[in-house]
C-alpha cells in the first residue's frame, strides 16, 4: 500500500513538471495529489495497512495500544502539518497583497524613474542590481515583472529586450536567494525555523553577489550589450505617477523589511508580522489621496480589497497542494533506520547519503534539479528529509542552490516562467544563449559559499 501512495506523488509531481506540454494549471494536480494522499493515508492508517510518525519521532498505529488514542494521534498529525502550511500561506498572502498595494499606487514607476542611461553596458548593470536588491525585498518574481515592465518602455528592440530580461531572471533569482522574503523556498525554510534571517543572508549573501555578477561580468562582453540604446527623453512615467506612489512604495517596502524585525523582537512566527505590516499598510492606503481631485467615487481603484483580488490564489493553492502532498510523504513510515521506524522522506534521505555520501554533491545536484523541477516540493521534501540544527551549513546551501538552480532554464523559476509569458521568451534560445551564463554563476556561487564553509566558516 505504502507503494501506492508514493505512486500517487510521482504522478502529480510529473503532471507539475510537465504542466505546458498538458496546458493544465498545476495548481489541479497539487491539490488532487494531497487530497488523494491524505485519503489513502487515512484509510490505509484506520485499516492497520501501515503506520505514521509525527514531527517529534512518535509512531502512531491503529493495531497498537488505544484507539481513541492512536486515532487523536492522527487528526493531531493532520493539524499539525494543516498549521505549519498555514503559516506560510498567510505570510506569503499579506507579501503578495501589499505588493499588489504598491502597484496600484504606482509605486514601481517611481523606480523606473530612476533610469536615465543610454549605454547598454550601464543598462544592463542598472537592471540588475535593482533586481538583485528588489528581489531580496519584496520578492524574485514580482521583481522581475517589474523590471521587464520598465525594460519595455526603455528598450523597443524586442531581440535585444529578451536578453535583458535572461539576465533579470538571473540577478532576481540570486538576489532572493539571501533573503527570508526573497523566494518562497527561503521563506519556507525561514518559518520552518531550518534558517534564521540573520544566517542567512550572512553566508549566502556573497554567493548570490557571485552567481549575479559573474553571469552579468560574461555577458558585458557580448556585442549585443555594446553601444546606446534610444531613449525618449521625455519620458511619460512623472505624468503617470500618482501622488501616493512614493509614499506607498517606501511604506509597502519598509513594512515587508520589517517583518524579520518583528520576529527577532518578539519570538513571534513571521506570519503574526506580516499581519501587522498588513494592517499598517491597508490602514494608510484608506486614507491617503492618490489623486489631486481624488473623490470618494475612485477610491475602490486603490483599495485593498481592489490588491486582494489582484493576488494570485492559483499559486496560494499550489503551494497548500504541494506541501500538504509532502506532509503526507514525510508522515507514512516506510522502513527502519538504525531500528526506528521513520518516515518515508526521511528514509529516501538516508539512502541517499549511502549512495552518495558527501552531501555538498547531493545539494549541488538539487540545484541543478531545480531547473528542471518546481524547487518548492524539492525544498519542501529536502526539510521533510534531513534533522539538521537550525542555520546549520546544509540549510544554507539548499536555499543557495534550491534558490539559484532555476536560473539555469527558462521554466526552473517562476521568475522564469513571468518573463516567458510577457516576452514570448523560446525555451531553446535561452538554452543556447543564457544556460550557460546561469550555469557560470550558479557554480561560482557555489564554489564561494564551499571555500567559505571549509575554510573561514
Amino acid at each position: 500500500m505504502e507503494a501506492i501512495l508514493i505512486l500517487l506523488f510521482v504522478i502529480g509531481y510529473l503532471s507539475i513538471t510537465l504542466e505546458h506540454p498538458l496546458k493544465l494549471d498545476k495548481t489541479v494536480p497539487a491539490l488532487m495529489m494531497a487530497a488523494l494522499m491524505w485519503a489513502l493515508l487515512a484509510i490505509g492508517f484506520h485499516n492497520g495497512w501501515f503506520s505514521v510518525v509525527d514531527g517529534h519521532g512518535s509512531v502512531f498505529n491503529i493495531n497498537s495500544g488505544d484507539i481513541h488514542q492512536q486515532e487523536h494521534g492522527f487528526e493531531g498529525l493532520l493539524l499539525h502539518h494543516v498549521g505549519k502550511v498555514a503559516e506560510i500561506l498567510i505570510f506569503l498572502i499579506g507579501a503578495m497583497t501589499i505588493v499588489e498595494l504598491i502597484d496600484l499606487h504606482r509605486g514601481f514607476d517611481v523606480l523606473k524613474g530612476m533610469v536615465k542611461t543610454r549605454s547598454k553596458i550601464r543598462l544592463l548593470w542598472i537592471t540588475g542590481v535593482i533586481g538583485f536588491i528588489l528581489s531580496a525585498v519584496i520578492d524574485n518574481l514580482t521583481a522581475t515583472i517589474v523590471l521587464i515592465s520598465l525594460l519595455r518602455k526603455l528598450v523597443h528592440d524586442r531581440e535585444e529586450r529578451i536578453w535583458y530580461a535572461s539576465l533579470v531572471i538571473i540577478a532576481a533569482n540570486a538576489g532572493g536567494a539571501w533573503s527570508p522574503i526573497g523566494d518562497v523556498t527561503t521563506t519556507m525554510l525561514w518559518i520552518a525555523k531550518k534558517v534564521t534571517a540573520g544566517g542567512l543572508s550572512e553566508y549566502i549573501i556573497i554567493p548570490a553577489i557571485l552567481c549575479f555578477v559573474v553571469p552579468y561580468a560574461l555577458a558585458s562582453r557580448m556585442k549585443v550589450f555594446k553601444g546606446e540604446i534610444m531613449i525618449d527623453e521625455k519620458s511619460h512615467e512623472e505624468r503617470e505617477r500618482l501622488l501616493s506612489s512614493k509614499t506607498m512604495l517606501w511604506l509597502g517596502l519598509g513594512a515587508i523589511v520589517f517583518v524579520p524585525v518583528f520576529k527577532t523582537i518578539t519570538h513571534l512566527p513571521p506570519y503574526v508580522g506580516m499581519m501587522l505590516s498588513l494592517a499598517v499598510v491597508w490602514l494608510v492606503s484608506e486614507y491617503i489621496h492618490p489623486e489631486d481631485n481624488f473623490d470618494k467615487s475612485r477610491k475602490h481603484l486603490y483599495s485593498a480589497n481592489k490588491a486582494l483580488s489582484r493576488i494570485e490564489i492559483s499559486s496560494i493553492l499550489f503551494f497548500l497542494g504541494i506541501l500538504m502532498a509532502v506532509a503526507a510523504l514525510e508522515s507514512l513510515v516506510f522502513g527502519t533506520i538504525n531500528g526506528v521506524e521513520v518516515g518515508t522522506l526521511r528514509y529516501a534521505a538516508e539512502s541517499i547519503s549511502n549512495a552518495i555520501p558527501n552531501m555538498d554533491v547531493v545539494v549541488i545536484l538539487l540545484g541543478i534539479l531545480s531547473a528542471v523541477i518546481d524547487n518548492v516540493p524539492l525544498v519542501a521534501a529536502s526539510m521533510g528529509m534531513y534533522t539538521y540544527e537550525i542555520d546549520h551549513s546544509i540549510w544554507h546551501f539548499i536555499a543557495y542552490s534550491a534558490g539559484t538552480g532555476g536560473s539555469m532554464l527558462i521554466i526552473g523559476s517562476a521568475a522564469g516562467v513571468a518573463a516567458m509569458g510577457m516576452e514570448k521568451i523560446d525555451f531553446i534560445w535561452y538554452l543556447k544563449k543564457i544556460t550557460w551564463l546561469a550555469f557560470a554563476g550558479f557554480i561560482a556561487g557555489a564554489m564561494a559559499f564551499l571555500f567559505i564553509e571549509h575554510y573561514i566558516r
